[in-house]
């Protein structure tokens, strides 16, 4: 081999390797991208064909994603929303605006930190659990046997998760909207001394429809970021239980990483 060719070999191996990964995360993307065409199909086109989307798998979903959740989402609402009272009071006081404080409250707590952390914590909670959920019925060919037997996989698994999930969300996101403008509003009241009524006043006064409606549709898309991610990573399970814990946390890693791009992205169309 010529000198050329040896120099030319790591920058050739470089290259492969992106190309490979690149490969990946397109297959990767077009998997995720056929659950929710398939989901969308047998709930929609599933009764027809004998194999509904099972309603009690679907509610059963519903409560380990959406009821349990309820009470860390409402520990977490309360303390982000006196975390923005403290903050945003601590800054407006510079400017001696300290009383217009509840405008940046209302529009932090229902446009951002009200879906950005829900999806988070969803992530992080029942995300995971899917993940690990499908991985090791996918080591123990629990889904080749559905196949076996008849039963799509989809269908069986994973339209209850991603339907459950896109409905519990942004319920979850609208009450740590209420519980964390609650919150703020307590800290606000004990600091300024201004009545929670005239807070809430000024709440409703500032927001409209359209903000609520804007952290809401979020929170949908979150949902279904953190159902699909869940799924592709349990799917694409390797190994015995060492394979499961590297698909758990890379399904949160990646969730979590989806829902703050997201947001991001999100946000920077809607208030163009």
């Amino acid at each position: 081999m010529s000198d050329k060719d040896a120099e030319n070999g790591p920058l050739a191996q470089k290259v492969e390797n992106i190309g490979r990964t690149t490969m990946v995360g397109v297959a990767e993307i077009g998997y995720c991208a056929s659950l929710v065409w398939e989901t969308l199909y047998w709930t929609f086109m599933g009764k027809s064909m004998g194999q509904p989307v099972r309603v009690q798998s679907l509610f059963a979903q519903m409560m380990e994603t959406g009821i349990r959740a309820i009470p860390i989402v409402a520990m977490l609402g309360v303390t982000v929303g006196m975390m923005l009272a403290i903050q945003g009071i601590y800054t407006m006081r510079i400017f001696g605006a300290e009383s217009h404080v509840t405008i940046g409250i209302a529009f932090s707590v229902v446009r951002e930190f009200a879906p950005l952390i829900t999806g988070i914590l969803v992530a992080g909670r029942s995300g995971s659990a899917l993940a690990a959920r499908i991985g090791i019925m996918n080591i123990n060919q629990e889904v080749d046997a559905l196949s076996v037997m008849g039963i799509n996989p989809v269908r069986f698994l994973v339209a209850p998760a991603l339907l459950a999930m896109v409905i519990m969300v942004p319920c979850l996101t609208f009450f740590s909207d209420v519980i964390g403008l609650l919150g703020a509003g307590i800290y606000v009241s004990i600091d300024l001394g201004i009545s929670l009524a005239a807070y809430w006043d000024q709440v409703f006064e500032w927001l409209s429809v359209d903000d609520v409606m804007h952290g809401l549709g979020k929170s949908v898309l979150f949902a279904i970021l953190i159902a699909v991610i869940g799924v592709a990573n349990g799917a694409g399970v390797r190994g015995g239980a060492e394979g499961v814990g590297k698909v758990t946390t890379r399904a949160v890693v990646q969730s979590i990483s989806a829902i703050v791009l997201t947001d991001m992205l999100f946000a920077f169309m809607v208030t163009r």
